[in-house]
């Protein structure tokens, strides 16, 4: 039992998966290093940016994804109990992203600067 709250529930090894996802792309990348060019200011503008449409797509692809694995991830819908603690998890699974990209989409276009609307960051 936890003393400050609700304990620390790992939703199908999310946490572990995670870190291991988290230091194999720092790996990756330190190994790997930058793209040749991309922070010289001569070739700088040859690089094109993200294609937002396609975000957005990949955005919807893996939230409709994570409608099946967490609350597929309590295990369980025989009572209503089970029932409820999946609800919240989908629940969780709306809420939570959405109010992180409203407020990534809201800070960029008034707060950072340049002060653009930023669809590729609210996917982020």
């Amino acid at each position: 039992k936890s003393l400050v709250g609700p304990a620390f529930m790992d939703f199908a090894g999310s946490g572990i998966v995670h870190l291991v996802g988290g230091i194999g792309a720092l790996c990756g990348a330190i190994i790997v290093g930058p793209r040749k060019g991309r922070f010289d200011p001569e070739t700088e503008a040859e690089f094109d940016g993200h294609s937002v449409p396609f975000c957005v797509l990949g955005t919807f692809f893996l939230w409709f994804g994570w409608y099946g694995f967490n609350p597929g991830s309590t295990g369980a819908m025989h009572d209503r109990e089970t029932a409820n603690t999946a609800g919240l998890v989908a629940v969780n699974t709306t809420l939570s992203p959405c109010v992180s990209g409203l407020l990534v989409f809201l800070l960029r276009a008034k707060v950072v600067s340049p002060k653009l609307l930023d669809v590729g960051g609210f996917c982020n």
